[in-house]
């Protein structure tokens, strides 16, 4: 389909609806820290960039009815897809929530940098290393390709089905949460087994001051399994959201 010169900024301004919109929901581009403008310049170039590539897919202008239409339906993909990319990636704050009560440092919190407010420290850390990690290994380009490849999956013209963007929604939200229980498992069994045997223990020498020597090993031994196993932490989080990001690819 070739665009008369008059339908360009219609059909710009239809590309822009989805990719913005992605572009502002994006792990590492779509921060709070990240300035507004800056945002929406990258947003902006790329959708120049793939304008070229997705406007075959795009409807010819018709009546302005029909253009709103168009352009809430690409806002609505658009937060769709940003929000399920956005409840994978959540499993790392999810899963540094479940790490810091099984250590005793819920108490410890910080300045979420992603998203605003207090959340757990640890969970903050996974957050932005998870964030390098994507950028290391070149996830960011899985992302754009699927930006693009969505357009042949879900077409501007067509109809969102809800049964369909419902299950993409529970998919997201239930790997989400088993991709937190995965990475923080290590620490849970620590826990587990720790605690049962600062029970036996408490019980065969009932005159140990069991809480003053819970506290401090339990953080000891805790960073240690944090040191020793944060890069399988990270493999399996790798893993599990390019294999989210690739079903949106096509092949």
């Amino acid at each position: 389909m070739t665009f008369p010169i008059a339908e360009l900024p219609t059909a710009f301004m239809l590309t822009f609806a989805r990719v913005g919109t992605l572009v502002m929901l994006m792990p590492g581009l779509g921060e709070q820290l990240i300035a507004p403008r800056a945002r929406l310049g990258f947003a902006l170039l790329l959708s120049l960039v793939l304008f070229p590539l997705v406007r075959t897919f795009l409807p010819a202008a018709g009546d302005a009815a029909a253009i709103v239409g168009v352009l809430i339906g690409e806002i609505a993909v658009g937060l769709l897809i940003g929000l399920a990319l956005r409840m994978v990636v959540g499993a790392l704050q999810t899963a540094g929530t479940i790490i810091a009560q099984q250590l005793g440092l819920s108490f410890a919190m910080s300045v979420d940098p992603a998203m605003g407010g207090q959340q757990a420290a640890i969970g903050n850390l996974l957050t932005l290393l998870g964030i390098a990690v994507i950028f290391a290994a070149d996830l960011h380009h899985v992302a754009i390709a699927a930006i693009r490849d969505s357009y042949a999956l879900l077409p501007p013209a067509g109809t969102l089905v809800t049964g369909d963007a419902a299950n993409l929604a529970v998919r997201a939200a239930a790997l989400g949460f088993s991709l937190a229980v995965q990475i923080s498992a290590p620490f849970i069994v620590f826990a587990i087994l720790f605690n049962v045997g600062l029970g036996v223990l408490s019980r065969l020498m009932p005159s140990l001051q069991v809480f003053f020597l819970a506290m401090p090993a339990t953080i000891l031994v805790g960073m240690l399994i944090l040191l020793a196993s944060l890069g399988v932490m990270m493999n399996v989080f790798v893993t599990e959201l390019g294999a989210f990001l690739n079903q949106f690819v096509s092949r």
